[in-house]
C-alpha cells in the first residue's frame, strides 16, 4: 500500500472524528469566504436603489432618514410638502428631471407610490437601467395601478383586477398604525406590472398623485360630516401635498454629474424647511457607519478558522496515543521516522485541504440562495462576488493552517518508541 493509501485508511478508520473535524474546517472556510465576498456586495444592493436621482427633497429628519423612507419605503414620511413648496422648487431650476412622490398608503403591507407617469419614463430605479414593463403599461387616469415585480409574484394579482388601497403604511393590519383604515369606496385597476429591477422599488405599487389625495380628500369631507364621491375638482391646495421630490440636473452626456450639482445643493440646503440629500452620498455614509461592524465580523471568521486548526491538533493528539501502535508497526515494516512524520503531516494537510473545499462549495451554494432570498424577499439584489482569487487564497490559508496544526502529532509520531508500543498488552 502506497502512503496515500495509508493517510486515506487512517481516517477512514477514525470516520466520526474525521467527518466532525473537516465539517469544522468547511464551516470555518466557507464563513470567511462568505464575509469576503460580501463585504462590498452589501453597499452595491443599496446603491441600485438611489437610481439616477441627483437630488432628493424632503422634510425628513435627516438626509439619511430621507433616503431610507422614500427610496427604501423603510417607513412613510411624516411630514409634507404642500403645493407652494413644490411649486417654487420646480421653478428654481430648469430640471433634467423632476419628480413628486407622496408616500403613506399602502396595500397588505406593500407601500404605495403616488407620483406623476414621468417617474417611469425619466427616473430609473437602477442607474443606467430603465424601467420596463413586463405586462401593461403605465397608468393614464384616475385610480389606475402599476404593481412592482415582487407585489405582483407574492399577491397573484393580475392585469384588470381591482383593489382597494389602506389609508395608512404597510404595517397597519398588524395594529401599529391606528389611524389606518380601507377605502373601500374606491377601487383601484391593476393595469400594469413592472419587470423586475432588482431593487426596493419592485415591491411597491404606483398610481397618479389625483387618486392619492381624493382619497386624502375623501377624510377631510367625512370629517365635516360630508358623504360625497370626491373627484378632482373637489382638491384644494392644501390637498396637494408630496412626500419628496426626485431630482436630476441636465449633463452634457446624460451620466456624469454637472458642474452646477453642488452649487443647487447648497441653494436648495439654505432654506431650513427642506431635508436636501445627495442620495449615493448618503448610502456610502451609511456603510461608513457599519464598517466597523464588517471587521468585527471578518475578525470572528478568523477566530473561527483558527479554531478548526485546534480542533485538527487536538484530535490528532488525542488519537495517537491509539495509534502508537500502528507506527510502530510500520517502523517494523520499513518505514523511517521521516516517513512516519510525513504520512502524520500529509493527513492533517489533507483534512485542511478538503474541508477548505467543500467549504467553497458550500459557501457558493448559501449565497446563491441567500441572493434568490433577499431578490424574492425583499427586492433588494445582492450580488457576492466569489471570484476564483479569494477562493484560492482561502483555501491555501486553510491547508496551510491545517499543516500547521499536525507538526505537533507529527512530532508525536516521529517520537514514537517501537520497542514500548509493541510491548505485550496486559
Amino acid at each position: 500500500m502506497n502512503d496515500f493509501g495509508i493517510v486515506v485508511r487512517s481516517l477512514r478508520v477514525r470516520a466520526f472524528s474525521t467527518t466532525v473535524v473537516i465539517a469544522l474546517v468547511a464551516m470555518s472556510a466557507g464563513l470567511l469566504l462568505a464575509i469576503l465576498s460580501l463585504r462590498t456586495a452589501g453597499q452595491r444592493a443599496f446603491e441600485r436603489g438611489t437610481g439616477n436621482a441627483h437630488l432628493l427633497v424632503s422634510r425628513d429628519g435627516s438626509p439619511l432618514v430621507s433616503v431610507l423612507n422614500s427610496l427604501f419605503y423603510a417607513n412613510p414620511p411624516k411630514a409634507p410638502i404642500d403645493a407652494a413648496a413644490v411649486t417654487a422648487l420646480r421653478e428654481s431650476f430648469p430640471w433634467a428631471m423632476f419628480v413628486p412622490t407622496a408616500i403613506g398608503d399602502s396595500y397588505r403591507t406593500f407601500p404605495v407610490v403616488a407620483t406623476v407617469p414621468e417617474y417611469f419614463t425619466k427616473f430609473e430605479p437602477v442607474f443606467g437601467e430603465p424601467w420596463t414593463f413586463a405586462q401593461g403599461r403605465a397608468f393614464t387616469a384616475d385610480f389606475e395601478v402599476v404593481l412592482g415585480s415582487s407585489v405582483e409574484r407574492d399577491t397573484g394579482l393580475r392585469l384588470g383586477a381591482k383593489i382597494v388601497l389602506t389609508h395608512g403604511s404597510g404595517k397597519s393590519r398588524e395594529g401599529v398604525d391606528e389611524h389606518a383604515h380601507e377605502h373601500r369606496e374606491y377601487e383601484f385597476t391593476v393595469v400594469g406590472i413592472l419587470a423586475p429591477s432588482g431593487s426596493p422599488h419592485d415591491r411597491a405599487l404606483f398610481t397618479d398623485l389625483d387618486s392619492s389625495w381624493m382619497l386624502h380628500a375623501h377624510d377631510r369631507f367625512e370629517r365635516a360630516g360630508t358623504h360625497k364621491t370626491v373627484t378632482p375638482a373637489d382638491l384644494t391646495e392644501a390637498d396637494r401635498v408630496v412626500t419628496a421630490v426626485m431630482l436630476r440636473l441636465p449633463s452634457r452626456d446624460g451620466v456624469s454629474a454637472p458642474p452646477a450639482l453642488m452649487s443647487q445643493y447648497d441653494k436648495l440646503r439654505r432654506d431650513g424647511s427642506l431635508t436636501v440629500a445627495l442620495p449615493a452620498n448618503e448610502v456610502q455614509r451609511l456603510f461608513d457607519i457599519i464598517a466597523g461592524i464588517d471587521v468585527l465580523f471578518l475578525a470572528m471568521a478568523m477566530a473561527t478558522l483558527a479554531s478548526s486548526a485546534v480542533a485538527i491538533l487536538l484530535s490528532m493528539v488525542n488519537s495517537m496515543s491509539e495509534r502508537s501502535r500502528q507506527v510502530a508497526i510500520l517502523r517494523v515494516l520499513g518505514a523511517s521516522r521521516a516517513r512516519i512524520f510525513w504520512l502524520v503531516l500529509t493527513e492533517s494537510t489533507l483534512i485542511g485541504l478538503v474541508g477548505a473545499a467543500i467549504g467553497v462549495v458550500v459557501c457558493s451554494v448559501v449565497l446563491y440562495a441567500a441572493t434568490e432570498w433577499m431578490r424574492s424577499a425583499h427586492g433588494i439584489v445582492i450580488a457576492p462576488q466569489l471570484d476564483a482569487r479569494s477562493a484560492i487564497l482561502v483555501a491555501m490559508g486553510t491547508t496551510l493552517l491545517a499543516a500547521a496544526a499536525g507538526i505537533v502529532p507529527s512530532v508525536l509520531a516521529y517520537r514514537t518508541s517501537v520497542a514500548r508500543s509493541l510491548r505485550p498488552v496486559g
